[in-house]
């Protein structure tokens, strides 16, 4: 069964740094793509990076792009998101998510990881002012 547990959310100053860690389980490691989503109060659920683990080719979105880092540990079957320079418009429930899929990249990943995926119970950061 694929599971997925993010943690490493919490309260940080703008300007500050967080690392969200997801701890994958239940499937095969390499034949997925990971992903990370946030959705803020009254704001709909948005794709903001993702990572295919079996060649490690990365996507971002626009906001938060040379801000933000998704990489892996494939051995731990972890993926990481390292936020810098965090801003208020960060705060949000990030969730992870995975799907099994080689080929997808940028949009078509987030898209299949939204459609297809299996998610994490999502963790809080909250950037104060």
């Amino acid at each position: 069964e694929v599971q997925l547990v993010e943690s490493g959310g919490g309260l940080v100053q703008a300007g500050g740094s967080l690392r969200l860690s997801c701890a994958a389980s239940g499937f095969t490691f390499d034949d997925y793509t990971i992903g990370w989503f946030r959705q803020a109060p009254g704001k709909e659920r948005e794709g903001i990076s993702c990572l295919t683990v079996k060649d490690g080719s990365t996507y971002y979105s626009d906001s938060v792009k040379d801000r933000f880092i998704i990489s892996s540990d494939n051995a731990e079957m972890t993926v990481f998101l390292q936020m810098n320079s965090l801003k208020p418009e960060d705060t949000a429930v990030y969730y992870c998510a995975a799907v099994k899929s080689l080929n997808d990249r940028g949009f078509s990943a987030l898209y299949m990881l939204r459609q297809f995926g299996r998610w994490g119970q999502g963790t809080q950061v909250t950037v104060s002012a």
